[in-house]
């Protein structure tokens, strides 16, 4: 066999099952059709940790809940940015209060401590810029924001650091039941296994009894808004409302102290209409305050966790859930129970639970920063001048275990090009140290995937680019 365990899927519930299972003495890989891992997440590097108060299937709940208890050690451990922040639901219409009544209820019956009900004058004592009619709010105390992909790193990079080989940009085209075990047929080579854990179910594959989980995007698109750090659309608290058409209006605290605002909707709305609608529960909104504009799938199908199949040696995990980054510590933990009664394995002796250093310029004080630049002068050299990112940080990200190719793999570690610019001073920057660190040419640099060049042609009448 070439592997004991192959997981299919570098997203960040693979990155977490990959670290669960290298814990253990077995020869484990990861498949990844990208160039970077956990591409599933938004490129806005923030997101909401639920309590599961907001969801009606109890399974759902029940993972958003383990996860949630689970963040604050995972976090502190690997250095990743998470706050609890808190959240509010707010009900405008005493049919939406109703709901909140039923929400309530339900969390109670489940167990969920620190949920209340508030009335309207302690919502704005919270939240004096809120510019809203309010018949009542439920209020959680346990609910928080993280920056998910440096949460999906981290679990990669330690994965790495313990064995496990990431294999990107090859595609599984076929999983074949073999004899004790499986081949897993890839764009690239074909792979023996003993284990096969798939966080990409398809039914083209030729295992046995799979069927594919549909995950059509049946719950709408999230319209995304980064809001600069203004103080008269500032909230302290992750805010939810919810609509009679079923759009929900939200807005999340950034670790960085900036706000995402978001619409769910299944209308195609437009840049307008979006602000239009998130300034109904703010001061306003100004069009110079926005830092970026996009659209996300918004998908609410719950995650399935399909073991049936554990004595032939394959897991799956199917469904996609906006609360996917939540449950991801409680998925991992659970798959990663399944694969050690299957296989009978060891923990190792040797397992490196520290994820290595790196250093963030604009965090630092001015004698760390003086310590750092001794050490290496790339650190004393600013690139993006908006975030204040140095040519150290950028070095680093892409020499790091499973490091930045392309540029949005840069933007998403370091925080590059995410200012105000939007990367007009620094991207072919960006591009040309990726160029000189990874050997290639500045036209070979991609922004996230294949055929998304940043340069398409060197202009001949220059020698050198």
């Amino acid at each position: 066999m070439d592997y004991d365990v192959l997981i299919l899927g570098g997203g960040i519930i693979g990155c977490a099952v990959a670290y669960e299972i290298s814990k253990y003495n077995l020869n484990i890989a990861v498949i990844e059709k990208d160039y970077d891992i956990a591409d599933d997440v938004a490129l806005i590097n923030t997101a909401m940790i639920y309590d599961g108060v907001e969801s009606e299937d109890t399974l759902t709940a029940r993972l958003e809940r383990m996860g949630n208890k689970m963040m604050d050690t995972i976090t502190a451990k690997f250095n990743v940015p998470f706050k609890r922040c808190g959240s509010l639901i707010i009900a405008q219409t005493d049919e939406e209060a109703a709901i909140i009544e039923k929400t309530y209820n339900r969390a109670i019956d489940r167990g969920t401590k620190d949920v209340l009900i508030l009335e309207p004058k302690y919502i704005y004592e919270m939240e004096p810029n809120l510019n809203v009619h309010i018949e009542k709010g439920l209020y959680s105390k346990n609910t928080g924001v993280i920056c998910p992909f440096d949460l999906a790193l981290a679990y990669g990079e330690v994965a790495f650091d313990n064995g496990v080989k990431f294999r990107l940009e090859e595609e599984v085209i076929d999983i074949q039941p073999i004899s004790k075990g499986f081949r897993v047929v890839t764009n690239k080579n074909k792979f023996t296994c003993k284990m096969v854990i798939n966080t990409t179910p398809s039914e083209n594959y030729s295992i046995v009894n799979e069927k594919k989980l549909e995950v059509n995007n049946n719950g709408g698109i999230l319209k995304y808004i980064l809001l600069d750090n203004n103080e008269k659309q500032k909230f302290s608290h992750a805010l939810f409302m919810f609509n009679a058409k079923g759009e929900r209006i939200y807005t999340l605290p950034t670790i960085e102290g900036d706000t995402v605002a978001a619409v769910s909707t299944k209308d195609n709305v437009n840049y307008n209409e979006v602000v239009d609608r998130i300034s109904k529960i703010t001061n306003g909104v100004d069009n110079m305050d926005v830092k970026m504009f996009l659209d996300w799938p918004f998908f609410d199908q719950p995650i399935v966790i399909d073991d049936s199949g554990i004595d032939d040696g394959l897991i799956q995990i199917k469904g996609k859930h906006y609360g996917q980054i939540t449950m991801t510590p409680a998925i991992a933990n659970i798959v990663c129970e399944s694969v050690v009664s299957k296989m009978q394995c060891n923990l190792k002796k040797d397992f490196n639970d520290k994820r290595r250093e790196s250093y963030k310029f604009r965090e630092m004080s001015d004698e760390e920063r003086k310590s750092i630049i001794s050490v290496d002068e790339k650190y004393g050299k600013i690139i993006c001048a908006c975030e204040k990112v140095t040519e150290g940080e950028i070095v680093d990200a892409i020499r790091r275990p499973l490091g930045a190719r392309t540029v949005e793999g840069v933007k998403r570690r370091t925080g590059a090009a995410f200012g105000n610019c939007q990367g007009a001073h620094c991207l072919n920057k960006i591009v040309s140290i990726l160029a000189r660190e990874t050997n290639k040419k500045m036209t070979e640099i991609v922004k996230d995937s294949k055929n998304s060049n940043i340069v398409l042609y060197r202009i001949k009448e220059f020698d050198s680019m």
